[in-house]
């Protein structure tokens, strides 16, 4: 009889931690192949990556975006209903008003200092918001240290009044930040061993930052040549920068967001799928069922599944919008967009 130390096991198969290995390692190679790439590419050809970037991934992200909250959505609010009831007013309150700014512009007739109260006014209801929000996490995590947030709240509300458009500027240029700050925090909760890994890259970031605009300190101004690009220059601040090349504004806004794709679309699948058993991760992944609010007993399996084919679906008119006027559709969807980025204020602060 053969004895067990005499049995060989298959190469192709891996133990446990030699599996765990791998996937780190994989981890570290998609997180540098991500952030060498959108740097690189990002500072060659800025105006036309960042049409190819919008069309490809700006429905894309969204739709794995919304996904991920419904994940975090609890199938019921409990002790947190105050918390979510705020939160959906605020998003809610805060689309609508920010969709009517435009349309007041365009035909009321305001001064510049008028505009400006009225621009100062919807990021002080913001900073409100968000203050809020804040207080009522902390009457649930009575074991964190808040006391910090109220003098940042204070700072933000000074500056917004001192200069309410550069305010606006920061949260453009804040806001994919934010999706590395998710990526942590999921890390922590699911693999917690990934996240030393995760924070040493995180550390690479601003060097490679800083060698992008010192690279780009010197180039000339980017040719605003039609009205697509005259765009993007503007979304990224080149009108209040003006000493500013807006080489440098579009290529490190556009480095940003490309992160800010790369976490939704690609880091935080992968990290679902190497916790998943059995390799069906990717599989499992597009399922609704895998949905608290679809599996549960008390859940909403049709609406759940009928609110992702609808998000699907609009990820496809979103790319055909694109395909027939590409400006247009673009200012549409940076105007929509603002629901998402207010949403990610609650649901990151669960996460806290």
């Amino acid at each position: 009889m053969q004895s067990t130390a005499d049995l060989k096991i298959p190469a192709w198969t891996a133990s446990p931690a030699r599996l765990d290995r791998s996937r780190t390692t994989l981890f570290v190679l998609a997180l540098g192949a991500c952030a060498l790439g959108s740097a690189v590419f990002a500072s060659w050809l800025p105006l036309q990556v960042s049409i190819v970037t919008v069309f490809l991934f700006a429905g894309p992200h969204n739709w794995f975006e919304f996904r991920y909250f419904l994940m975090r959505l609890p199938v019921r609010f409990g002790n947190s209903r105050n918390f979510f009831l705020t939160a959906f007013t605020g998003i809610g309150v805060l689309t609508v008003t920010y969709l009517l700014l435009p349309v007041a512009f365009r035909f009321g007739s305001w001064s510049e200092e008028a505009w400006t109260i009225v621009i100062a006014g919807w990021n002080s209801v913001l900073i409100g918001w968000i203050g809020m929000l804040v207080l009522l996490r902390a009457r649930q995590k009575r074991k964190s240290d808040w006391s910090w947030f109220p003098a940042v709240v204070l700072a933000a509300g000074a500056f917004n009044w001192f200069a309410p458009f550069f305010f606006s500027l920061v949260i453009v240029y804040l806001h994919p930040v934010v999706a590395l700050w998710f990526l942590d925090r999921h890390l922590m909760r699911t693999r917690p061993q990934w996240v030393r890994t995760y924070r040493k890259f995180l550390v690479i970031l601003p060097g490679l930052l800083a060698l992008m605009i010192w690279r780009l300190s010197q180039t000339p101004p980017l040719v605003d040549d039609n009205g697509l690009f005259w765009r993007i220059t503007q979304h990224s601040g080149a009108e209040l920068l003006p000493s500013v090349s807006s080489h440098v504004l579009v290529s490190v806004h556009l480095f940003l967001e490309m992160l800010h794709y790369g976490v939704w679309i690609i880091a935080l699948p992968f990290v679902g799928s190497a916790i998943a058993r059995h390799g069906k991760a990717n599989q499992q992944f597009w399922r609704p069922a895998t949905v608290p609010l679809f599996r549960h007993p008390r859940g909403f399996p049709r609406l759940v599944a009928a609110m992702l084919v609808f998000a699907a679906i609009l990820v496809v008119v979103l790319w055909f919008g694109f395909s027939v006027d590409y400006a247009t559709t673009r200012d549409i969807y940076f105007s929509v967009a603002i629901a998402h980025v207010l949403a990610e204020v609650p649901f990151l602060l669960k996460m806290l």
